[in-house]
């Protein structure tokens, strides 16, 4: 009988060059390109899911960084309950907007959802400290984070972080961008958002804070586990806020 010469397809000799390695060189090269090719799977699918302009109209009841600090409590033996009130942007006060901004991404208004001079500056400081001890992130990165995310400091989680950032830049507002971020970050433990914050610290709505009392929460944000309103920190850091919001004809 003629034999039959004709060649597998490349999709099957693909899948007979993986399942079929030849020596232990064949074994790890297999092994490298399905952990790669896992990792492209993994990060890439962030550029489809989770589909973030439903968070225009439907707001989040509970995010990733929420569930962190849950399951890091549990861990520990311990109960966290979540503070987390949802307050339209109308009823926040202009004072805690500004202050935000200022105290976490000045150019928030300018830009695309990064800020490439503090990103920069950011990977200088990592390079020099040989880890990572600082990101440059802006509110849209740190929005993402706190949405879809954990604290956990790695390359990979900054791809990630940085896809969903541009995503929501192109499916939200500027304004709904910081509505999300100033409802859903921490401001201490197990309060997230302005209304539980302002509640929990001066016992008054999100939409009656003054100038000092905004500036105040804005400059606990980069380490609100820690820091208090009357942290001597916070102290200095709020005069800060308030001078700058003066010079902008805030005051």
């Amino acid at each position: 009988m003629p034999q039959n010469d004709k060649k597998p397809s490349l999709p099957l000799r693909v899948i007979r060059w993986f399942i079929q390695p030849r020596g232990a060189g064949g074994v790890i090269l297999r092994a490298a390109l399905a952990v790669c090719l896992f990792l492209l799977l993994n990060t890439g699918r962030y550029v489809v899911w989770p589909p973030v302009a439903r968070l225009a109209t439907d707001p989040p009841e509970m995010t990733s960084f929420m569930e962190y600090r849950i399951q890091e409590a549990r861990a520990a033996g311990n109960d966290l309950k979540i503070t987390y009130q949802w307050q339209e942007m109308r009823r926040i006060s202009s004072y805690l907007q500004l202050a935000v901004t200022i105290a976490e991404d000045d150019l928030f208004w300018d830009h695309q959802g990064f800020d490439f001079a503090s990103i920069r500056n950011a990977l200088e400081s990592n390079l020099r400290a040989g880890r990572i001890t600082a990101g440059g992130s802006t509110i849209t990165q740190q929005l993402a984070k706190n949405l879809y995310f954990t604290p956990e400091k790695s390359m990979l989680r900054k791809i990630k972080e940085a896809i969903i950032a541009w995503r929501l830049e192109r499916n939200l507002s500027k304004e709904q961008i910081l509505e999300l971020y100033l409802n859903v970050v921490e401001w201490g433990p197990g309060i997230f958002g302005a209304e539980a914050a302002s509640r929990a610290y001066f016992k008054k709505s999100a939409s009656r804070l003054t100038a000092r009392e905004a500036a105040q929460l804005a400059s606990m944000l980069p380490n609100p586990l820690v820091r208090t309103p009357n942290s001597a920190i916070v102290q200095r850091k709020s005069n800060g806020i308030v001078r700058t919001m003066q010079r902008r004809g805030a005051l």
